[in-house]
């Protein structure tokens, strides 16, 4: 087992990705906004790829929808609950593997290609240019390809910045290189972070045709650190309806933590 495989079946080996959408309002934007950008781009009915899907909260979704959902994921602890999942839902099927080895999936394979996890844990620039090769390979032209990514800012600020001690002077050191402009990725930060302009920069070669880039969560994750934090239902429709109207705005990228690249295959 490789170093990376190790790093990532410790972090989620307690089953906490499980309800990780649902137990707070970022999480529960997160994947509203997640789910209306497939809605609006994804071709319907079709075959769908997940990759890196964790417990299967789209996956299962999307079956559920009418898809035929191929879920990959690479971690045993997560693994386990994806498969107990496909057990009841006959449109979904449970793989164990890596986004960077898709060769038992043919060219021109899936409508759409959801890469939500991966590039959270990819640190080498050839394995982060792998697995998008990969994920783009197995795409049908013309359809859909949604890869997610992190906010170096937000990790530096969600991270670092928002109790004491605030150890900004590891948060810059782990996330940046010495002129404070190079990001840095390495195995021991488990989540690594990108600049917008940076992960867009991944797909500058590749045969996609660029749709949007998606804030998914906005300003939310900072918000609920308070104490006094308290969110109605009234309130948070209201606060989704602003989000989804303004998600794509690029002034409004930079107060996410999550964020989606949207795009199709030529």
């Amino acid at each position: 087992m490789d170093k990376r495989t190790q790093i990532l079946n410790s972090l989620y080996r307690d089953g906490r990705e499980e309800t990780r959408l649902g137990r707070s309002r970022h999480g529960q934007l997160e994947y509203l906004t997640t789910m209306d950008c497939i809605d609006r781009y994804a071709p319907y009915p079709g075959a769908v790829l997940e990759l890196g899907a964790g417990t299967g909260t789209y996956s299962l979704a999307l079956a559920r929808e009418g898809y035929r959902v191929t879920a990959l994921e690479l971690t045993d602890g997560n693994v386990k609950i994806l498969r107990e999942k496909a057990k009841g839902q006959p449109r979904l099927t449970a793989l164990q593997g890596d986004a960077l080895d898709l060769s038992s999936f043919a060219d021109d394979s899936f409508d759409l290609t959801l890469c939500l996890g991966p590039l959270y844990h990819l640190f080498d620039p050839r394995d982060m240019d792998r697995a998008l090769t990969e994920a783009i390979r197995v795409t049908k032209p013309g359809g859909t390809i949604l890869a997610a990514f992190l906010s170096v800012h937000a990790i530096l600020c969600c991270n670092y910045l928002r109790r004491p001690p605030y150890h900004v002077g590891a948060g810059l050191e782990e996330n940046f290189e010495g002129d404070l402009k190079t990001v840095r990725h390495f195995p021991e930060q488990g989540f690594t972070g990108f600049t917008v302009e940076g992960f867009e920069a991944l797909f500058a070669d590749k045969p996609v045709s660029h749709i949007a880039t998606v804030s998914t969560d906005g300003p939310l994750e900072l918000a609920e650190d308070r104490a006094d934090f308290y969110m109605t239902d009234e309130d948070f429709r209201l606060f989704s309806a602003y989000h989804l109207a303004h998600c794509r705005d690029r002034e409004l990228l930079g107060m996410s933590s999550h964020l989606l690249y949207c795009c199709y295959k030529r």
